[in-house]
């Protein structure tokens, strides 16, 4: 009876330690390392809404980018569209412009598809491209999760690095209320040659919609 106890004992435990390694490396799968602070992010090329393709390169001339990624049906996104359309407004013509990318899976989300993408672009009058990441691989090669999640990338001689990863500011639900805005501080420093102060902080959102692997 003894040894029936302890066989069973140690099959529990077996099931439990392989459902948690599983469980660890699902959880892996949908949250990439992605770039760190200084990293040099590669080049990506991605289908806009208006039937361009865009590159991280075609920025080349640019002091930086604004990469945010976002989408249609999330209520944060939905809740900083204004802002982001605001900061492209105030920094493109500084030469730091948004880029804006949906990397959610249209098969799980009707309203990410790519039509609703083009049509949301369109309703808004979007300044800025939207782009689809239709494999997920630039929002797991940046490390996105959620949405919003930003990462302004500074041009340092041809190359884009990564200086601040994050949300938009300390408020998502009332923007006369915000406090704290870390994009545009991190933006200024940048165009007036400083050192950015806050490099990290946490993006508030949506998960991204990983696909099945």
């Amino acid at each position: 009876m003894k040894n029936k106890f302890w066989l069973s004992l140690v099959a529990v435990l077996a099931l439990g330690t392989a459902t948690t390694l599983f469980f660890q490396q699902k959880k892996a799968q949908a949250s990439p390392a992605g770039y760190p602070i200084g990293a040099t992010v590669a080049d990506f090329k991605l289908q806009n809404v208006n039937g361009t393709t865009v590159s991280l390169s075609n920025y080349k001339d640019k002091k930086g980018v604004i990469v945010v990624f976002t989408c249609n049906h999330c209520p944060f996104a939905k809740a900083y569209e204004e802002r982001i359309m605001g900061l492209d407004k105030k920094y493109a013509s500084q030469n730091f412009p948004v880029v804006a990318i949906n990397s959610n899976d249209g098969a799980d989300y009707e309203e990410d598809s790519f039509d609703n993408m083009k049509k949301r672009a369109s309703e808004k009058g979007y300044s800025f491209p939207y782009l689809q990441d239709a494999t997920q691989a630039v929002a797991k090669a940046f490390g996105a999760t959620r949405t919003p999640h930003v990462f302004i990338l500074r041009n340092d001689g041809g190359k884009f690095t990564v200086q601040y990863i994050g949300t938009i500011d300390d408020n998502y639900q009332d923007p006369g209320s915000v406090t704290k805005r870390y994009v545009e501080d991190a933006v200024n420093n940048i165009l007036t040659g400083k050192p950015v102060v806050v490099t990290q902080t946490k993006a508030v959102g949506c998960a991204i919609g990983w696909k099945d692997a």
